[in-house]
């Protein structure tokens, strides 16, 4: 169903099943899958994919041009998964050429109003951000992530799985997986325990990687830390995310207990 007062460009793909609300603006190149909602006032531009069972609150922008005053109207892309959110004024902008030419957003997200997801970001399965936060260019962000709100991402920065950065936090750095980062730059103030309990990990695994936690910041040194952790925490699969998240290759330092 697609309101009259609305506008879909003769070349746009919209799924039958899918329903557009009023004054809203799709584009010529975008997708629009099974079952989406798309409520009054929404403008999707470029190009734009969108899978099945999203929806999009009054007010959204999707798929218009990057806020990046080296983009000079180059092909690239927006892809959004499965099952996502959009509440009112959020803002998901495509990815450039300088940075890989696409953003990408996995399933079962919700963005919360004023939220915004630069250029070239790729956002996971489960992701929460909350009310006015922006994400820089570049930035990634891996699936079960919680972002607390009036929190700023800094471009490039990377958030390990499962991570929850606290409301009001400015992070400058990337956080591990399963890390608990707060302040006003950024500081890593322990695991997310919390959501490790809920997501049903045992015990022991918790327990082996919180030990682990502890000699991999016990200095400022990672990496020596790392070499030094013996083979029983390096079989552990939630201290092995850790490990392979800090000696990744990256553009921001490790965000640490450190001030």
């Amino acid at each position: 169903m697609i309101d009259k007062t609305s506008r879909i460009d003769k070349d746009a793909k919209v799924h039958s099943s899918a329903r557009i609300g009023p004054f809203t603006v799709i584009g010529p190149n975008v997708e629009i899958g099974e079952n989406v909602i798309i409520h009054s006032h929404v403008n999707i531009a470029g190009n734009t994919k969108i899978g099945s069972g999203n929806k999009f609150y009054p007010f959204a922008s999707i798929g218009n041009d990057p806020q990046d005053l080296k983009y000079n109207a180059e092909d690239t892309a927006l892809l959004i998964g499965k099952n996502n959110i959009f509440r009112e004024y959020v803002t998901v902008n495509p990815g450039t050429v300088g940075g890989g030419g696409v953003t990408i957003i996995g399933d079962n997200c919700l963005f919360m109003i004023s939220s915004h997801i630069a250029h070239d970001c790729i956002v996971g399965n489960n992701v929460i951000i909350a009310n006015n936060v922006p994400l820089g260019g570049h930035v990634s962000i891996e699936d079960n992530v919680v972002i607390g709100g009036n929190s700023a991402v800094q471009q490039f920065t990377r958030i390990g799985k499962m991570a929850m950065i606290g409301g009001m936090t400015g992070v400058l750095n990337d956080v591990i997986p399963y890390g608990l980062s707060t302040g006003n730059r950024n500081i890593l103030q322990g695991l997310n325990l919390i959501g490790l309990r809920r997501a049903k990990f045992e015990n022991k695994t918790i327990m082996g990687l919180s030990e682990a936690y502890k000699q991999i910041f016990c200095s400022k040194n990672l990496n020596e830390n790392i070499n030094k952790l013996n083979g029983v925490f390096k079989e552990n699969p939630l201290v092995k995310d850790v490990i392979d998240f800090i000696t990744k290759d990256k553009k921001r330092s490790i965000c640490t207990p450190f001030s």
